[in-house]
């Protein structure tokens, strides 16, 4: 019998968050502690642990907006609290296409459990090696986590609705154990 062991491959996975106003902050390839599995059977996801610890400081980071030189910190306004943290607690299959991963999510040193989306967006086998990108999305209510909402005073003069969608790319690689 084989087991197979899905390692995230850390440089091709990224975290992204977007507000409304087409403002669009990436963290690539800047989580600071990981320790992720998933399982699949049959081109099927079926579990997902997923433990992350992000730095918003990073030099990675970094924020897309059409005339705009915020940083990321201000962006999350997180400074004195600069680590996004998820854990996952339970994994839920609706059906093929319907997965949640529930977990405690860390912002701004809040603590809130969430519900995230996750599927898996691509998986390619080879004769050496096999690939799978698990794409997991949701939104929060940036006032759950005391960030601010609607207040350019607070912003820089830049207005920014109560939600944030957050979504991370996960690519895992395999390694056979016989």
């Amino acid at each position: 019998m084989t087991n197979t062991k899905w390692n995230l491959n850390v440089n091709q996975s990224d975290f992204m968050v977007r507000a409304k106003n087409s403002i669009i902050a990436y963290l690539d390839s800047s989580f600071n502690e990981l320790s992720s599995s998933i399982d699949i059977v049959n081109n099927q996801l079926i579990n997902a642990n997923l433990e992350f610890v992000l730095d918003v400081n990073k030099k990675e980071g970094k924020l897309e907006h059409i005339d705009s030189n915020l940083k990321l910190q201000d962006y999350l306004n997180v400074s004195q609290y600069p680590l996004v943290v998820f854990k996952s607690i339970s994994y839920e299959k609706i059906n093929e296409n319907i997965n949640f991963v529930k977990g405690y999510l860390t912002i701004n040193n809040i603590t809130k459990i969430v519900e995230l989306d996750a599927k898996i967006v691509e998986l390619e086998n080879t004769n050496t090696s096999s690939k799978v990108l698990v794409e997991i999305i949701g939104e929060i209510n940036r006032q759950d986590f005391g960030l601010f909402a609607n207040s350019n005073l607070q912003n820089n003069g830049l207005l920014m609705g109560y939600n944030l969608n957050l979504t991370a790319n996960l690519e895992f690689t395999t390694n056979t154990i016989n």
